[in-house]
């Protein structure tokens, strides 16, 4: 066997394969033998059909079969011991025909190569990095949502913001009257959360009102004229809610208040577990770093957006063989036509480019992607799920079995793989380069977020 590789072109390269008999015919003699012995061929008892004969029914079947294995193993070896970057995968540059009177042939592969970025990752490398300020109207915000959340429903006097009203909902006629007929609709133990209303103009009619006080309000628009919510509300089905546009009284029974939780040992524990948090001194300090944390993402993903922008700036320039390019893509999307690929490939250029570039700055900085990497991150979701339930103090082992169960699908696996490697990379990158820390606050952040829309409002 003789095989050798040539460059084309600056983003092209092709690769020879040229193979005789004592390349291939071991291989063919053996899948031979292999269809005598596991095939009943009629005339024949099986197993017991002679090597000619086979030779004449499957000879040029299995030389081309075989050729293909041999000259496929060979072009995918010489790429790896030699250490060549290609893009795709190999494409036969023509069609070779078997001859079973032939013994030598040659291939040939084309190459879409690997552009030169001649990368520099280093601390001569500086990239901004914006931290948010954590200021104590933050902190005061946090301290009363995590009190609201963690505190106790109480018996009220009087109707506020957050509180839950029961009482009696009867259908009104129009006239303002009670409405008393056989199909009149009537709640006697009714119960409703004005400010989970839609209808903001609904919800304060509640507001402000005591036990034994009457309100004239109207559920389809207290409900947006969602069926579901006004057929909770007063307990019918669905077809007859759907019909339901007159104004009800509702008669207050009981009023039920949010009593903000105090700071105590009970509230310290509840919201950053058992014996982590002692006093006030450490629940501000646990505080701001709770808050931190939370804002830290908003970083990252800002300084993710700086360096796609300066990589693709500075290493988006490349050769590319577009031709091979589009002839692969073919080969992969049995579904795409090369007319419809020459008016979208401009669109697709620019993600193909962020691949090789990402993947050149993962391979240059050693990237890897670990099982215990996707564990990580499918606990990560898994926990943030949770707190969407106001479940914040999931114990690890329970986080990791949803993880695991999260990874058990394959299709979410993918999609988290690909998270991981990317997040990786950029991490990879903000180590290996200088920082330039800025601390600007929340409001400066969004500008610098979002500078067309900080334009579009100065």
């Amino acid at each position: 066997m003789e095989i050798k590789f040539e460059k084309t072109g600056e983003a092209c390269g092709q690769i020879t394969v040229s193979v005789n008999e004592a390349d291939y015919e071991a291989k063919v003699t053996e899948k031979l033998k292999e269809i005598g012995k596991k095939h009943v061929i009629p005339g024949f008892r099986k197993g017991h059909i002679s090597l000619p004969e086979l030779r004449k029914r499957f000879g040029r079947e299995v030389k081309s079969e075989s050729i293909n294995d041999v000259v496929i193993s060979a072009v995918f070896d010489y790429i790896r011991d030699n250490n060549l970057k290609v893009l795709g995968q190999p494409l036969p540059a023509e069609a070779t025909e078997i001859d079973l009177k032939q013994t030598e042939y040659t291939f040939k592969y084309d190459l879409a190569l690997w552009p030169e970025l001649n990368m520099v990752l280093d601390k001569t490398v500086t990239l901004p990095f914006y931290k948010i300020e954590v200021n104590q109207e933050m902190m005061d915000e946090q301290d009363k949502n995590l009190r609201e959340r963690f505190g106790a429903q109480v018996p009220g006097e009087e109707v506020d913001a957050k509180a839950v009203v029961k009482g009696s909902i009867m259908e009104l006629n129009e006239d303002g009257t009670v409405k008393t007929t056989e199909d009149a609709i009537q709640v006697v133990a009714g119960i409703v959360a004005p400010f989970l209303f839609k209808g903001k103009e609904e919800a304060d009619k509640f507001l402000g009102k005591h036990v034994g006080d009457k309100i004239a309000f109207n559920p389809s628009k207290a409900a947006d004229g969602q069926v579901a919510e006004i057929a909770s509300m007063l307990n019918i089905d669905k077809e007859k809610a759907a019909e339901v546009k007159a104004d009800f009284e509702f008669v207050i029974s009981e009023i039920i208040v949010l009593k903000p939780a105090e700071h105590d040992q009970d509230f310290f524990d509840d919201v950053f577990g058992k014996d982590k948090v002692h006093n006030e001194e450490e629940y501000n300090e646990a505080l701001r770093n709770m808050i931190a944390a939370s804002l830290a993402p908003n970083s990252f993903q800002m300084f993710n957006r700086d360096a796609h922008d300066w990589l693709v700036k500075t290493y988006g320039d490349m050769k590319l063989d577009n031709g091979l390019l589009k002839r692969w893509i073919l080969l992969q999307d049995k579904n795409a036509t090369a007319e419809q690929l020459d008016q979208d490939f401009d669109k697709m250029l620019p993600g193909i480019k962020w691949e090789i570039i990402s993947g050149e700055v993962a391979e240059k900085l050693g990237v890897k992607v670990e099982e215990a990497d996707l564990l990580a991150r499918a606990s990560f979701i898994a926990r943030q799920q949770m707190q969407q339930y106001g479940m914040y103090n999931m114990d690890e082992e329970t986080v990791t079995d949803m993880g695991k169960r999260i990874l058990a699908d394959k299709n979410y696996r993918r999609h988290i793989a690909e998270e991981v490697e990317e997040l990786k990379t950029f991490d990879a990158l903000r180590n290996a380069i200088t920082l330039d820390e800025k601390t600007v606050t929340l409001d400066e952040f969004r500008k610098l977020a979002n500078p067309e829309a900080a334009q579009a409002e100065a």
